[in-house]
């Protein structure tokens, strides 16, 4: 039975993928590395700190920094969100639907604290939250899924009575190795991705959403 729901935030509540692309993509030039579609696909969802080191494992510099490189990407993306941040669609029929079915709420996102404050701030809607917990507080980030986890502890349930709403790959696949429940809402480019498709509902808009579907689950 679920007792409480976990919402992603990247992806799911904000269209912020483009906005996370343009922000790596000015930061990492000055480097002299030029992500592919592919590689933002391949890191989706998953701590900025964590694809900066992939990249530097991969393409190591001698300077900026790699903290000089991930605050440029987070400060950024901050500027981004502020200016640009839309709520998807979707979000407030979801929010509604858990809301009427007197669901606890919590955000568990990869980004740090700062972006989610920005986020939720921009898209008005920290007052539909118990909490807001970031991986940047966990040893892993997603896939791992101690943010999840922990935020079920926030929550008060255990992890098996929670529903976790997800877009990426590893996300989907840390709900799944915490044991919650979820429903995932990909974009069309990773739809058919062996993570996504061990959610427990595939959905391409969290419009489709329905009370009917939360009964079920």
């Amino acid at each position: 039975m679920i007792k409480a729901v976990i919402f992603d935030m990247d992806g799911l509540l904000i269209d912020s993928e483009p906005l996370w692309r343009k922000a790596q993509a000015q930061a990492f030039k000055t480097v002299g590395i030029e992500p592919t579609d592919e590689d933002y696909d391949r890191y989706m969802g998953r701590g900025i700190k964590e694809v900066v080191e992939q990249w530097y494992h991969e393409k190591p510099w001698e300077s900026p920094s790699q903290k000089e490189i991930e605050d440029l990407i987070v400060e950024d993306l901050i500027a981004l969100v502020k200016s640009e941040g839309k709520l998807r669609k979707g979000v407030q029929q979801a929010i509604d639907i858990c809301k009427a079915a007197s669901l606890p709420m919590a955000i568990a996102s990869s980004s740090y604290n700062l972006i989610i404050d920005a986020t939720v701030d921009r898209l008005e809607i920290r007052e539909h939250f118990d909490h807001l917990h970031s991986a940047e507080h966990e040893t892993h980030s997603k896939p791992h899924p101690a943010v999840f986890i922990t935020t079920a502890e926030l929550l008060g349930v255990v992890p098996q009575d929670c529903l976790v709403f997800e877009d990426s790959p590893s996300g989907v696949l840390a709900a799944k190795a915490a044991k919650m429940k979820c429903v995932a809402v990909p974009e069309s480019s990773v739809r058919e991705h062996p993570y996504i498709l061990t959610a427990d509902v595939v959905i391409d808009s969290l419009e489709e959403f329905t009370s009917e579907m939360l009964a079920e689950l």
